[in-house]
């Protein structure tokens, strides 16, 4: 059985700019959306999803059939995905109308199925609703669709948005990166119902944060002469590990084996053994060199995290090299908050856009985590990364 490349959740408010070119300043609430309709106004989410959808099938072509889409019933996802000839596993449906509240409901609902991405197509109004349903660790990316969008989550362009979906498709090299989401706020209210045409003052406020892709080629965040000094980014991965982890410790921290993890470890005072994985305790006691055994009794005990990096060209996460990382070990952490994968972008780069491998001996865990990961590249910078059981599928 084939696991596809990534599993994509898409999200529409149907409602979303039907304000914006009959004079109203936002879509945002049933009365301003009866005044919109009342001028003719046009949705645009549909149209901008289209736009994404085109121009990602032009880029992919054959792969496509590697996505699989997640989403909600009819014109909150399946139909613009069915009028593009694509299947999609359909998880829930409003009755009625469409409210913000069904857009936080659905993004729960598709964060919890395990996307890789979701894709979203609205304003401002539709991002806070999105930051209320969402898991924090999943990852977004918005279609720009509304009439206020002030967030830092949307693409430049539909076509922009479909170029970094496309690249995570094909192994490209996809930032991670915590971005605002901001929406209009009254200074001062009137009863005017032309919303923030009554506003005699309106700023931005921030609602929070939600992490998105950002897609961006590997020679130019290269520090030195587009080249990486593996030196100073493990060094980077190091203090961002000491800063998150070091102060406030809320579980044990577990360490795999390889140079990578063995400069983190001794970063935090840990001797180390380069092949073997040892462990922090949160009172600060030192455990090196355990077993699998030992590890799973540990993981029985309290919760642990996983800190990891894979072998360079091959591309190996689990299953050559650190068996002492068991399947029934990793099983017993919350995935994928529980586990820190680490390594340079040159690492990344020795892939030459193949997936990591995993190889666990339990092919329905190995397909568990077959997904997209963020990997820490340098001090508090992420790219995604696909992990696969097998890479020929994608070769």
């Amino acid at each position: 059985m084939t696991r596809t490349l990534l599993r994509i959740g898409l999200l529409l408010n149907p409602l979303a700019g039907i304000g914006g070119a009959v004079g109203l300043k936002g879509s945002d609430g049933l009365e301003l959306q009866a005044l919109a309709k009342q001028r003719s106004g046009t949705p645009q989410a549909a149209i901008r999803t289209q736009v994404f959808l085109k121009q990602l099938q032009t880029m992919l072509g054959i792969q496509m059939d590697q996505i699989q889409w997640f989403t909600w019933a009819e014109e909150m996802g399946a139909g613009v995905l069915a009028g593009a000839g694509l299947e999609a596993q359909v998880l829930g449906r409003c009755d009625g109308p469409s409210s913000g509240r069904d857009s936080q409901i659905a993004a729960s609902t598709l964060s919890a199925e395990g996307i890789d991405l979701l894709v979203f197509a609205g304003g401002d109004g539709t991002a806070r609703d999105v930051l209320l349903g969402l898991n924090a660790e999943t990852t977004v990316l918005g279609l720009p669709s509304g009439v206020k969008m002030h967030s830092g989550v949307f693409a430049i362009s539909p076509a922009a948005a479909a170029e970094v979906v496309a690249a995570l498709a094909v192994g490209g090299l996809v930032g991670r990166m915590a971005r605002e989401v901001r929406d209009y706020v009254p200074i001062q209210k009137s009863n005017n119902i032309n919303t923030l045409q009554g506003f005699q003052a309106v700023g931005t406020q921030h609602f929070g944060d939600l992490w998105v892709p950002e897609s961006s080629g590997f020679l130019q965040q290269m520090k030195v002469g587009g080249m990486e000094d593996e030196s100073l980014v493990v060094a980077e991965i190091t203090n961002y590990m000491l800063d998150g982890f070091g102060v406030n410790q809320k579980q044990a921290l577990v360490f795999g084996p390889g140079s990578t993890c063995l400069a983190i470890k001794q970063a935090f005072g840990i001797e180390g053994t380069l092949l073997g994985c040892d462990v922090l305790l949160r009172d600060g006691e030192i455990l090196q060199d355990l077993t699998a055994a030992e590890l799973l009794v540990l993981s029985r005990e309290q919760r642990l995290h996983l800190v990891m990096s894979f072998t360079r060209n091959q591309g190996f996460l689990f299953g050559r090299g650190n068996q002492q990382i068991t399947a029934g070990l990793i099983r017993q952490l919350n995935r994928p908050n529980d586990i820190t994968l680490v390594g340079s972008r040159s690492k990344l780069a020795s892939l030459e856009g193949r997936p990591l491998l995993v190889d666990t001996g339990d092919a329905e865990l190995d397909a568990e985590l077959a997904r997209v990961y963020p990997i820490l590249t340098g001090y508090d910078e992420f790219l995604l990364y696909r992990v696969a059981r097998d890479f020929s599928l994608f070769s």
